[in-house]
């Protein structure tokens, strides 16, 4: 018996039979009941692994998880331990609320994953002691004789034995939007790739059509779609673009406090002779000063209002820290199919065998649009042969499409709804054909034959209509084509597949007698040709659109599918993503490439096609390490992996697996591509408000610290107590940052490039505007603090004073971090109402505090005379000229890209 890992190993498909059997230790007539029992015992359940809930404990543990909270709690314990139990209160404040909030909106993004395990959560049929019985398949083992028929759900990965009709939509594993045919006397080699297997039938995957026994080979764990659950739950994940940024933005800050912190706690005491217990108070407020206490909340609040936002757009978001991963990705790797087209199968060409081309519009089984002939509707009274094309293909038909509850539904075969949609747009119905030629017998379709023909009464005769392979069909029409007429057909049907098309013929003939009931149907022969049909699954609506909107904002898309390179070129001609054979590769040839090699390949191909879930693994690998924010979209489960890999993984909402959305960052609720360019501008409006938001709070914190330093270096009093320091930092600071946050867009985050990968949150342009501030805020503030000291001020009456002054630099500021290039009269106050009223609220709750007797004991306040107050204004209002220059200066160095200079 085989080992789990030689299971998933051993390429099944090419055992002869008997070695088959052998290897498996299983027998014709199944195992007994006694044997299977012992295998399960071995081998364990049929189930798939799967990941545990999230503990509200660990999920609350993570959101204090970063440098910034690190320092915050040290600066807490320090402030309690010396008595200062106003400051300590403060930052415990912070972060209860911010840790509440990420971990409310965490938890209830967290799932409890149960979707692969539900794909084998079915019933099989399976032979054990030579009878047939149904078992639960989490009992199936290796070795199981299982038996197949439409509809069921396989169970496990089985290869098969015998096949009749066997028709397998494997969609899921594959990417194919076709079922795939299957056959138990096929032979292949060992490279063929997963969808190319036609003796095997795997786990997860529907019969579609037909019946089949077959051995099964592997369960659990060691089945295909079992190696896609340990993918994704072993690979923690690709990390989104603001994670990244931010965890290195809270390290400098730590670094830069801790270092800070020592030297000038050392200064304080060696050079003025401080005692222990005030250089301790000197780096708690260099500390409070440094650390932007504000920005957890803000930066939470700034990423569940772009949850809200995307949300109305159709992006709902699943791991609060992705949000503005879209608007950082430098590419989308998409799936083919139900992602970029309806993965519903769509009439598109058809052809008369005199030549005549018609066109069929409208998208997916839904039978909206029409037959066009040279741009004009086409009259079937006027088009006989078309009419008889698509009454043919209509009465030759198994499948069922209906209008209940005001929508479209079906049922059956891909091609077969096809075209019984395609009849609707002609208005001809299956179920007034059937009354006028009533079924009396058929041939099934089976992949040998390659054809299926259904026989019906016709006055004293017997109709027939038959669908199949063009070159299958014109072999039963031979008697009536002549040479040219078969080359014309010939041409014809090679140049729609060039185009991309399925293409399948249809003809008719007639027996001149009535069948006996019960006998097998003959062969049909001597038909008349009707022509060619070809199908595509078509494009989504939209999504054309999105992609050239992509390619504007500088975001490269590559396809990347498990269907067949002309079907992958076509669309993808259609797409504008490619438009020769070189910019398609196949599975094949990318078989046993290097990460930089593959890496190498994407500068000039932008379509993969026939690839496996593991190559696609390796694909948005090889991106990665090249230097993109890669962002994956799929509905599949073989979309898993690379969805979970990815920098932001995109699944469908309505058309995928609950596989693929579990494993994603982001879910597009209805399943437009368009929305993955909203969710772009949305991630890029909120990275832009975060950056707003740090401007703010950073060049503020900054600010002070230089006064703390100015102070230290010329031995002048500290010139704001740590609870004056987390007065601006926490309340009037922290409100305007918030309200920062819901700032709306400028209008033109489709226009830039992303930001480079590798770009710091404090680029150049950060940095000068931030030194701006703090040259003109904290030069300004500690010369203000000076004078009033060298004018007999006492310092509590200076600090107070300062303290206002610093509240309207702030209250002025605000309006400069509006826009990094635009100026502050560009925009109007009321354009964002909630950070207008923001800003009045911050200022008025500081005037609270300099007169309500509460808050002067707490934070050494109190009222100010005109004189001071004018003074303030005065000083608070040169921060706008000072950003004005600097913003017009910027523009004049960088004309054409004035927004994404890197550091």
């Amino acid at each position: 018996m085989a080992t789990e890992r030689e299971q998933v190993q051993q390429a099944w498909h090419v055992l002869p039979e008997a070695e088959l059997l052998e290897q498996l230790s299983a027998k014709s007539q199944g195992l007994t009941q006694a044997e299977a029992q012992q295998r399960l015992l071995q081998y364990g359940p049929n189930r798939l692994p799967e990941k545990g809930v999230t503990p509200l404990w660990l999920i609350t543990l993570r959101q204090l998880m970063s440098p910034l909270i690190y320092i915050l709690i040290l600066a807490a314990i320090v402030s309690g331990v010396m008595g200062d139990l106003e400051d300590a209160g403060f930052i415990v404040l912070v972060l209860v609320i911010n840790t509440a909030v990420g971990a409310y909106q965490e938890a209830q993004a967290e799932k409890s994953s149960h979707a692969l395990r539900s794909l084998l959560k079915i019933q099989a049929q399976v032979e054990r002691d030579g009878e047939i019985r149904e078992v639960l398949a989490d009992d199936l083992v290796p070795g199981d004789l299982l038996w197949l028929e439409s509809g069921n759900r396989v169970a496990a990965d089985v290869r098969l034995l015998s096949t009749n009709g066997l028709e397998v939509d494997e969609s899921l594993l594959t990417g194919e939007s076709i079922a795939a045919d299957k056959h138990s006397d096929w032979t292949g080699d060992v490279t063929a790739p997963l969808g190319d297997r036609r003796n095997m039938a795997f786990a997860g995957s529907l019969v579609a059509r037909g019946r089949a026994k077959g051995v099964v080979v592997a369960t659990g764990a060691a089945t295909q779609v079992g190696q896609l659950a340990l993918d994704v739950l072993s690979n923690t994940g690709g990390r989104p673009p603001l994670m990244v940024r931010m965890e290195r933005f809270t390290n400098y800050i730590a670094v830069a406090t801790l270092g800070i912190s020592i030297l000038i706690g050392v200064i304080n005491i060696v050079l003025w002779q401080r005692s222990l217990f005030d250089t301790f108070m000197l780096v708690t407020a260099l500390a409070v000063a440094a650390i932007p206490e504000g920005l957890p909340v803000a930066l939470t609040v700034a990423l569940a209002v772009a949850t809200t936002r995307m949300a109305q757009r159709n992006v709902i978001v699943r791991r609060l820290a992705a949000v503005e991963g879209l608007g950082s990705c430098t590419l989308v790797a998409t799936d083919k199919t139900g992602t970029l087209t309806c993965n519903e199968l769509t009439v598109r060409e058809l052809r008369l065998p005199d030549g005549t081309v018609f066109h069929a519009t409208g998208e997916g089984f839904a039978p909206q649009g029409e037959v066009r002939r040279e741009d004009q509707p086409v009259d079937l009274e006027q088009s006989p042969g078309l009419k008889g094309l698509v009454e043919t293909g209509v009465l030759c038909n198994e499948a069922e499409l209906y209008h209940r509850d005001g929508a479209w539904g079906w049922r059956g075969d891909a091609v077969d709804i096809a075209l019984l949609s395609l009849g609707r747009k002609l208005n001809i119905k299956y179920e007034q054909l059937i009354d006028r030629y009533p079924l009396i017998n058929e041939i099934p379709f089976e992949p040998e034959h390659r054809f299926a023909a259904t026989y019906h009464r016709h006055g004293s005769a017997t109709y027939i209509a038959v669908k199949g392979a063009p070159e299958r069909i014109r072999e039963m029409c031979a008697e009536r084509l002549s040479e040219s007429e078969r080359q014309q057909l010939d041409d014809a049907g090679l140049e729609m597949a060039k185009a991309g098309l399925r293409v399948i013929a249809l003809a008719i003939g007639e027996l001149p007698v009535m069948p006996a009931p019960n006998a097998a149907p003959p062969v049909p022969t001597d038909l008349r040709h009707l022509g060619l049909v070809g199908m595509i699954d078509p494009l989504r609506p939209g999504v054309r659109e999105a992609v050239a909107a992509c390619h504007s904002a500088g975001v490269e898309v590559t396809m990347i599918t498990g269907d067949h390179q002309i079907t992958a070129l076509a669309i993808a001609r259609d797409l504008g993503l490619a438009d020769a054979d070189d910019q398609v590769l196949s599975a094949v040839e990318l078989e046993g490439k290097s990460s930089s090699q593959i890496a190498e390949i994407m500068q000039r191909v932008r379509v993969f096609a026939r690839v496996t879930p593991r190559q696609k693994l390796e694909i948005v690998r090889a991106a990665q390490e090249a230097g993109h924010f890669v962002a994956v979209t799929g509905d599949g489960v073989n979309d898993a992996p690379a969805l979970r890999t990815a920098n932001i993984g995109v699944a469908m909402g309505k058309s995928g697996t609950d596989v693929a959305r579990d494993a994603s960052d982001l879910v597009i609720s209805d399943d437009n591509f368009h929305s993955i360019v909203s969710g772009i501008e949305e991630g890029r409006v909120a990275y832009d408000n975060i950056r707003k938001v740090i401007n703010l709070l950073v060049s503020t914190g900054a600010a002070e610290l230089m006064m703390v330093l100015l102070a230290v270096l010329t031995g002048v009093p500290i010139p704001l107590l740590p609870v004056q320091l987390l007065w601006l930092n926490l309340v009037t600071n922290g409100i305007q940052g918030v309200a920062m946050a819901f700032e709306p867009g400028e209008g033109d985050s489709l226009k830039h490039p992303p930001r480079p990968p590798g770009e710091p949150v404090f680029n150049t342009l950060m940095i000068e505007r931030v030194a701006v501030a703090v040259a003109f805020v904290g030069g300004g503030g500690f010369l203000l603090f000076y004078l009033c000291l060298l004018s007999g001020w006492s310092e509590a009456a200076a600090r107070n004073l300062l303290l206002l002054t610093l509240v309207l630099f702030e209250n002025f500021h605000v309006g400069n971090c509006r826009s990094e290039t635009k100026s502050i009269f560009a925009l109007s106050p009321l354009r964002s109402r909630i950070l207008f009223f923001g800003t009045l609220g911050a200022f008025l709750i500081h005037v609270a505090g300099m007169y309500l007797p509460v808050l002067q004991s707490v934070l050494k306040t109190q009222p100010v005379g005109l004189t001071e107050w004018l003074l303030a204004i005065a000083v608070g209002m040169t921060i706008i000229p000072a950003i004005e220059i600097h913003k017009w200066l910027w523009a004049r160095r960088f004309p054409e890209d004035n927004r994404v200079q890197a550091a």
